[in-house]
């Protein structure tokens, strides 16, 4: 009684509270979370096995490929074209867009870059295409164009009132000039792309020698790939896409995804898929899919590499990440049917594309990564009745991870950094896919992604004493505290109960979650 009485009400409180969370979860926990979780654990594996056979098949194409010399655009006689073409003086007439959108810091050295390409004059149009609100911009764009026409360059300086259809709206209105006419193709750089001056030497004679060759593209370099940890990180998982990615696509079945700049494209062929289409956000995913269902090939030249920038800052890498899974999804629920039911595809180009190219890489492999590593497989060590393999939960995404981080030699040491970052946003890539297959709120959110420039770097590197500011509500993202949180439950649960180091992991995963969730990632930008 005594006890009773002299008891602290607020701790008698906090003990009933407790006792009942407890008796709660033990009586729902073995008739509905177990089998809930086992349910979940077999859809995570089937889905893990899917990606780690896709993963296994490119890493055999790819071996093959390189070990018997087989990649398509060596197959090429380049110069037997080139000489002919200066024999005879027939270059084809040749149209370079450069799509922009208030890109202060980019815009002179991609115009300087493709008014610098050799090729001659009398047969290349630039055609400079404009979006941006910022009317003082637009003039200083005008003055830079203005400046190559002077030099002998036929610069077109197209501007719109509106910005409809986004990135495929410029690209469909500066196709319907006239003088695009007498174009017999079309070259797409981003406002931050630099190629080099010979680009067109080592992709045009590709689709003169083959007439029925769409597209012929380029793979990226990144000019500031070592400016954080971010951008080296972001180095793993893009060169694993045009290593390996892009070089099987091209190397099977003569299908890949265009990236939406650094490539070449037949005009006859862009229109006869349909034109530039705005129903999604990757148009470029669009127009390649639509192609290549009427018969047109693609080629992939993987020594051919073009300059560019990697998004250093954090909101602007998210903002990309969203377009490039949210969009591909979408554009999955909108095409699926008309691929199945096409008759001028073989079943296997098909399969690719439903199964390989869209349903495993561009979904299963976004599921995979967050639901199974990051919700299911800790979540089994709150629940002991769910028993999971070593093979399936170790050894199996160790493989994966291994042939992914392969094609980056040089930031092999960064690999569990790599592992951390992209499970954290695979929280992110997740949700977007879902989004783009629900057609959602978001599904068509279009955010330019910020480049920094050589303008920017040095203005950040004279004030780097300065502490950077930034707003809190750009900073703070909740969803991967949250994230953070339960990741941390799970390791300190696991580290007093467990008979395994498993918690280990979970600290690590768990301390990435709260880095990225107050917005401590990438290069900071004082506003």
């Amino acid at each position: 009684m005594r006890n009773l009485v002299f008891q602290d009400p607020g701790i008698r409180v906090s003990t009933n509270t407790t006792q009942s969370l407890n008796h709660a979860w033990e009586r729902i926990r073995v008739p509905i979370v177990v089998p809930a979780l086992h349910l979940a654990m077999y859809l995570c594996i089937a889905m893990s096995i899917m990606l780690f056979l896709e993963r296994v098949y490119m890493a055999i194409v790819i071996a093959g490929v390189k070990c018997f010399g087989k990649k398509r655009y060596t197959k090429y006689k380049l110069e037997s074209v080139k000489e002919d073409l200066e024999k005879n003086k027939n270059y084809p007439m040749v149209l370079v867009q450069i799509p922009m959108f208030n890109e202060k810091e980019v815009y002179k050295l991609s115009i300087g870059a493709v008014c610098g390409l050799s090729w001659p004059s009398d047969r290349l149009i630039v055609q400079v295409l404009d979006d941006s609100t910022n009317e003082i911009l637009r003039t200083l764009v005008d003055l830079e164009c203005r400046k190559w026409i002077e030099r002998g360059i036929s610069v077109k300086y197209e501007t719109r009132n509106n910005r409809n259809g986004y990135k495929a709206g410029a690209l469909k209105e500066g196709l319907k000039k006239q003088y695009v006419d007498d174009c017999e193709f079309v070259v797409i750089f981003d406002a931050d792309f630099q190629p080099d001056e010979d680009f067109l030497w080592r992709t045009i004679p590709y689709l003169l020698d083959n007439p029925e060759l769409a597209l012929v593209q380029a793979r990226w370099k990144f000019v500031n790939a070592d400016e954080c940890l971010m951008t080296r990180l972001q180095e793993m998982s893009l060169d694993y896409h045009f290593s390996v990615e892009q070089e099987v696509g091209s190397s099977t079945c003569s299908f890949f995804g265009f990236n939406g700049t650094a490539g070449v494209w037949r005009i006859r062929a862009v229109n006869d898929a349909g034109g530039w289409k705005d129903r999604t956000t990757v148009e470029d995913m669009d127009l390649a899919v639509r192609a290549s269902l009427k018969g047109w090939k693609f080629l992939f030249v993987g020594d051919l590499a073009v300059k560019n920038e990697l998004p250093s800052t954090f909101k602007a890498y998210r903002f990309q990440q969203h377009r490039w899974s949210c969009g591909p999804a979408n554009l999955f629920r909108k095409m699926v049917k008309e691929i199945m039911f096409c008759e001028r595809v073989s079943i296997y180009k098909k399969f690719h594309l439903i199964y390989g190219f869209f349903f495993v890489r561009k979904i299963i492999a976004h599921w995979v990564t967050f639901f199974f590593y990051c919700v299911v497989i800790p979540a089994t060590i709150l629940v002991p009745e769910v028993h999971l393999t070593k093979p399936l939960a170790i050894y199996l995404p160790a493989t994966i991870t291994i042939l992914n981080a392969a094609c980056t030699p040089r930031s092999f040491h960064l690999l569990v950094f790599w592992i951390l970052f992209e499970n954290v946003m695979s929280l992110h890539r997740s949700k977007a896919t879902i989004i783009g297959l629900l057609e959602a709120s978001r599904v068509n959110e279009w955010v330019v992604t910020e480049k920094l420039g050589n303008t920017m770097k040095q203005k950040y590197s004279t004030k780097a004493s300065k502490k950077p500011r930034s707003r809190i509500s750009e900073r703070i993202h909740v969803l991967e505290l949250l994230m953070g949180m339960y990741m941390l439950h799970c390791a300190i649960y696991n580290m007093l109960f467990g008979n395994d180091h498993f918690f280990i992991y979970l600290f690590l995963q768990a301390g990435a979650f709260f880095i990225v969730g107050i917005g401590y990632v990438g290069t900071f930008v004082p506003n």
